[in-house]
C-alpha cells in the first residue's frame, strides 16, 4: 500500500476570476489534501487588478509552489501521482495549448500530462460569450478528456454575498474530483424546491 499524500495540482491562468483559484487554495487548507501550484504570469497582473492580494501570499496558501517557466517540475511528469488538475481560472489561451498539445509554460504542460495519463482535469473557462473557435477548443478538450466547467452562479442556492457563490462554485467543483468541503448547497438536501 501507497503512502503517496492525496495531491492536487491547482493551476491559476490569467483569465478573469482568480478568486477562485485563491478560494480553493483557502478552503483545501482544511483538507488533508496537498496542493501544487503555478500561477502563469498573467495570472500574477490579473491577481494585483482584480484583489487586494499579493501573488507572493497566494503562494504561501499552498503546499508546493512551482515556477511557471519551470518545465521539469515535478508536476511535469506522469509518474508524479496526483488525483488531478483544475485550472481556476483557465483562460482561453491555457485551453488553447491543452487542446492543441502545445505547451509553452508549466500550466498547460501539467495539464496535457494529467490527461495523458487519464486523471481529471478540471477548466473552469473564464470567457463570454464565445465564437465558434472557442467551442471546437472545448470539445477538443472534453473529447481528449477533460471536464470544462465554467463558474457559472447557482442561483438557486440563493447565495447573499459574493463569497458564497464563489464557494457554491468551488464546492461544485472540487466534488467533481469526490471532494466535499462542506460549503456546497445541494438540491434535495439543503435546498427543497418550492411547490
Amino acid at each position: 500500500m501507497s503512502d503517496t499524500p492525496q495531491r492536487l495540482i491547482l493551476g491559476i491562468s490569467g483569465a478573469s476570476g482568480v478568486i477562485y483559484g485563491i478560494r480553493m487554495l483557502q478552503i483545501l487548507q482544511e483538507t488533508p489534501i496537498e496542493t501544487h501550484l503555478v500561477i502563469s504570469k498573467s495570472a500574477e497582473i490579473t491577481i494585483a487588478y482584480e484583489t487586494d492580494w499579493k501573488a507572493a501570499d497566494v503562494k504561501e496558501l499552498a503546499d508546493v509552489v512551482y515556477p511557471a517557466a519551470d518545465i521539469g517540475a515535478a508536476i511535469s511528469s506522469g509518474s508524479f501521482k496526483t488525483m488531478g488538475m483544475v485550472i481556476a481560472p483557465c483562460s482561453i489561451r491555457s485551453m488553447g495549448e491543452i487542446a492543441s498539445g502545445v505547451t509553452s509554460s508549466l500550466l498547460p504542460r501539467a495539464a496535457d500530462v494529467v490527461l495523458k495519463e487519464r486523471r481529471r482535469l478540471v477548466l473552469m473557462l473564464r470567457e463570454t460569450p464565445f465564437h465558434a473557435g472557442h467551442i471546437r477548443q472545448m470539445q477538443t478538450v472534453t473529447e481528449m478528456g477533460a471536464i470544462v466547467a465554467p463558474p457559472v452562479p447557482a442561483f438557486y442556492a440563493r447565495a447573499k454575498r459574493i463569497e458564497e457563490m464563489v464557494d457554491q462554485t468551488i464546492g461544485r467543483t472540487l466534488d467533481l474530483f469526490d471532494i466535499d468541503i462542506g460549503v456546497t448547497k445541494r438540491w434535495g438536501e439543503d435546498i427543497e424546491r418550492v411547490e
